[in-house]
């Protein structure tokens, strides 16, 4: 189990690198004698871009009373509802197709029973892979990772129903597309 927890936290430490967030970010000891270089300390901070992840985040929701399963979609950085649980996606992310599938994501969940205080019951990540890794520990719902979703504009290929006129190396322009018999579509 601690190795499963180990690969997962190099897992979350390369995505978090890969979208170029430092878990550290202490500056540098600058030594006292020596001035600022030219144009150095000019320029305002400029803070550090988002990581580049999903725009929404696939959830599925269990009610253990009734057994009925929910699908949740959670855009990033805003709550949405589940019952008395409100779920806030941070991050998320989606291996290529090419590699091996898994999801990772950064989920907050908060409890707000009407008869409770509101209290914080999760946060970390979830892997869809894993879900019973880092679950939410709930008497009366689970919540899991599916997938994270990308809206953002897909390249679309261009689709054609008219005939397509193959020619081979050594033909000549003056080659026609043959009708084929009646009978041949049966």
């Amino acid at each position: 189990m601690k190795s499963q927890k180990l690969k997962y936290l190099v897992l979350a430490t390369a995505l978090l690198s890969a979208a170029g967030v430092a878990l550290a970010q202490a500056p540098a000891p600058v030594p006292a004698n020596t001035a600022p270089a030219p144009g150095e300390g000019d320029a305002p901070d400029v803070p550090p871009t988002a990581p580049q992840g999903g725009t929404s985040l696939l959830l599925r929701g269990l009610d253990k009373i009734t057994g009925r399963p929910t699908n949740i979609t959670a855009p990033i950085g805003k709550q949405v509802t589940f019952a008395t649980l409100t779920i806030t996606a941070r991050f998320c992310y989606s291996t290529p197709a090419s590699e091996t599938p898994e999801t990772a994501a950064f989920v907050q969940v908060e409890d707000h029973r009407p008869d409770q205080p509101a209290r914080k019951i999760f946060s970390g990540w979830m892997y869809a892979s894993s879900p019973g890794l880092n679950g939410v520990e709930h008497p009366l719902y689970d919540v899991w990772v599916i997938s994270c979703n990308n809206t953002a504009p897909a390249v679309t290929a261009s689709v054609s129903t008219a005939p397509v006129k193959v020619q081979a190396p050594d033909s000549s322009d003056k080659q026609q597309i043959e009708k084929l018999p009646e009978e041949a579509s049966q």
